[in-house]
């Protein structure tokens, strides 16, 4: 849950609809709640459209963005931070949801936006 969080958290940061991740479990017995879930998400991605046509971002843009967060996680900065959060959950044993979501936003929403646009300004430069 807290990766899921924190994915949440680059999807609003380069302004990519959130709704375009799922994170449910159904064990190999479940077979009939699988195939609900992976519908129902099915059915979600095709009615956003395709990725950056909701969001009104263009394929360029996008791609952009997209090297943007691939290069901004394997930050030792950001790589780090999760560590620390990761670390720390482990440590309080407190996994609900609630918690994971405000420490996510608390610890990681800041950093992992900056180290994006950090990231986004430097490929504009080697661009020029």
């Amino acid at each position: 849950m807290i990766i899921a969080c924190f994915i949440q958290e680059i999807l609003n940061c380069v302004q990519i609809n959130s709704d375009r991740l799922a994170l449910d479990w159904a064990s190999a017995a479940e077979a009939p709640l699988y195939v609900e879930l992976i519908t129902a998400f099915t059915n979600r991605i095709k009615g956003l459209g395709p990725l950056g046509h909701v969001e009104g971002i263009e394929l360029n843009d996008l791609q952009s963005k997209l090297s943007a967060v691939s290069r901004a996680v394997k930050s030792v900065k950001i790589r780090m931070r999760f560590a620390k959060l990761t670390r720390y959950f482990r440590e309080s044993k407190d996994y609900s949801q609630s918690v994971i979501q405000a420490k996510v936003v608390e610890k990681l929403r800041g950093p992992i936006c900056q180290e994006i646009e950090k990231q986004e300004i430097a490929a504009r430069g080697m661009d020029n």
